[in-house]
Formats: structure tokens, sequence, C-alpha cells
């Protein structure tokens, strides 16, 4: 199945020398996306990343950009969201047993298992974007609807009976 946001790039023509590829999602990738990540819309998504092949694989660095709305997870009212998100991925072959686990020091990029002669750009892009999203969007309504139903912040909420006092001894209150 090819992804909605496709932009495949042959791994043969991607070389040592850097090279940079800028991508824009039309209105029905948008639309397709949307659907897919559960958005009422994409407005905008746009992407650039410098690939090179590397020793350890093809690396592609670069931001991904979107507008979008998102449904508010407490009203359902329309959230607008703007996403600039840095990428820094690695692409590796996809191997049949990957074997014990492998540390990955903490400036480590993301690996990206591929198959066949291609790596997809716009497949990597449109989940940089789909990750960066805030997973319970809230509206400015949303604290005003919770209140409304009965559900407690954290600051309102006590603990009950033996433990009503504990957590201020905890904190040497």
């Amino acid at each position: 199945m090819t992804p909605e946001f496709s932009r495949p790039e042959r791994i043969d023509q991607i070389h040592e020398r850097e090279r940079v590829v800028e991508m824009t999602a039309t209105p029905d990738e948008r639309a397709a996306l949307a659907k897919r990540f559960d958005l009422v819309s994409i407005d905008r998504l746009r992407a650039h990343f410098a690939i090179r092949r590397e020793a350890a694989g093809i690396t592609a660095r670069g931001r991904v950009e979107a507008d979008l709305v998102q449904a508010c997870s407490v009203t359902g009212e329309p959230v607008t969201t703007h996403v600039d998100e840095a990428a820094e991925l690695l692409f590796v072959p996809e191997q049949e047993d990957a074997g014990d686990e492998v540390e990955l020091s903490a400036d480590a990029l993301d690996s990206v298992p591929y198959t066949g002669d291609r790596i997809d750009l716009g497949e990597a892009a449109a989940e940089t974007m789909a990750l960066a999203l805030d997973p319970f969007p809230r509206s400015p309504g949303a604290a005003a609807a919770l209140r409304e139903a009965g559900v407690l912040t954290e600051e309102e909420a006590k603990p009950l009976g033996p433990l009503a006092g504990l957590r201020d001894k905890l904190e040497g209150r």
C-alpha cells in the first residue's frame, strides 16, 4: 500500500554528498492524512530534508512544518495547531532477525527500517508530524466543561481518610 504522502527517493541516487529535498503535500494528500491521523484538517504540510549516505545508512536531517486542526479531547471543538519539528532520521535496511537489543546513545538518530530500493521521505514527514501532535488537545472551553461535569483539577482533589495529611508530611509542610 502506498502512503498518502509518498515521496520516494531511490537509494542508488543518494550519495555521500548532501542533497536537499523539499516537499509540500497537495490538498488531496492532506485530506487523506487528516483522515488517517483522525484530524479535523491539515491546512499545510511541508518538509525539507538534507539527505546523504553514511556508513551507518542514509541520514535525513531537516524540519517538518504543518498547520492543522485537531478536535479538543474534552469538548470536540476545533483546536488550531502549528507543528514545527526537527527531524533526524537514519534509514537502515530492514533485517530479518534484529538479534539482541542494542543500546543507543543519547545523540543517536531515530532509525527507520526500509525494504527494497527506496526510502519514503513523505511518509517520514507524515509520521514526524503525527508524533509531534498533542495527544489530548484542549480548547479554551475545556476547563469549564470539565468543571461543569464535576471533574476536579489536581489541586482541588484531596486525599481521603488516613492519607489526607500524607502529602503535606512528605513535602515537609
